[in-house]
């Protein structure tokens, strides 16, 4: 199962920005009466194979029937394809612009994320300071989120939407997408320690301590606030011990108890390095001991 359906996946809260999106836009609209003129039938036949790939109607009342297949008849394809038209036909006018957003989320909500990120990519280039570039920028991450991969398959996603969401808390932290963004980059960052982890078990039951020890130490080094980090010390004293490091064993168990006292991996930690002899000591030289001072954890 991906992590976008597992964890921190609040589609519900996305979806509440999109209807906030599309209040505004409804709000900004005057009404527009979408009614049929009739030609002549030299005329009908004369332009019918243009009419197929080119629209003459208003901007605004191409917005409006995008949002009505949005809003009543939820034809998501239908909506893209409305909104498309009007950034086609009228591609300077402010109709265009809010018409790109709209496709874009509107591609969100289809499953279509790539085409989604195409637009809101557009958005973010064309707009940039525009308010709802903000908006178009988290399009692109939740996208990305929404698409990362289970812990046994290729994390490149992962990485891909770590990147986008800290692109969103860089470029508009004071937007109400900043917290959601910080929530779900917690998320992916979780789902890449988690793979390490994966690794690093798979190494230690093949008793390859070494490969077992790199894994874990970029957990340590990298994820130390995600949940996998209490097993990677416990992995680490026990790997360390496997090897006869024990002065190693004895740092990854203490620095385990000091920030983890009631952890059950810390007294399977402790358990490990009391039972060879010796007991849970922090060399201050140690890497463990320096990646957990550097954030204050140590």
């Amino acid at each position: 199962m991906a992590l976008g359906r597992r964890v921190f996946m609040d589609r519900a809260s996305l979806g509440r920005l999109g209807r906030k999106l599309r209040l505004a836009a409804c709000l900004a609209l005057a009404a527009v009466t979408v009614a049929a003129c009739g030609t002549g039938p030299l005329l009908d036949k004369f332009t019918a194979k243009d009419e197929e790939t080119f629209s003459d109607e208003p901007a605004d009342k191409l917005y409006n029937e995008g949002l009505f297949l949005m809003n009543k008849q939820r034809d998501l394809k239908a909506v893209t394809k409305k909104f498309d038209e009007v950034d086609r036909e009228h591609p300077y006018s402010e109709w265009a612009r809010k018409s790109l957003l709209m496709s874009a989320y509107a591609s969100y909500q289809a499953g279509d994320y790539d085409t989604c990120i195409g637009s809101a990519s557009r958005y973010v280039t064309l707009h940039p300071g525009s308010p709802d570039a903000a908006y178009a920028q988290y399009l692109i991450a939740v996208s990305n989120y929404d698409q990362i991969a289970d812990v046994s398959r290729d994390q490149a996603r992962t990485e891909k939407a770590m990147r986008t969401l800290e692109e969103v808390i860089r470029k508009y932290p004071t937007s109400e997408y900043a917290g959601e963004a910080k929530k779900k980059l917690q998320g992916a960052r979780d789902q890449l320690a988690g793979k390490e982890m994966a690794v690093g078990r798979y190494y230690m039951e093949r008793r390859d301590y070494t490969g077992a020890i790199n894994r874990f130490k970029t957990v340590v080094t990298r994820f130390q606030t995600t949940r996998h980090v209490e097993e990677a010390l416990a992995r680490l004293t026990e790997a360390y011990m496997a090897i006869g490091i024990v002065a190693e064993a004895q740092t990854a168990a203490a620095v385990l108890g000091h920030n983890f006292p009631d952890s059950h991996w810390y007294k399977d930690a402790y358990n490990l390095v009391t039972s060879g002899g010796s007991q849970p000591s922090e060399n201050k030289s140690s890497w463990i001991s320096k990646a957990f001072r550097k954030v204050g954890l140590g």
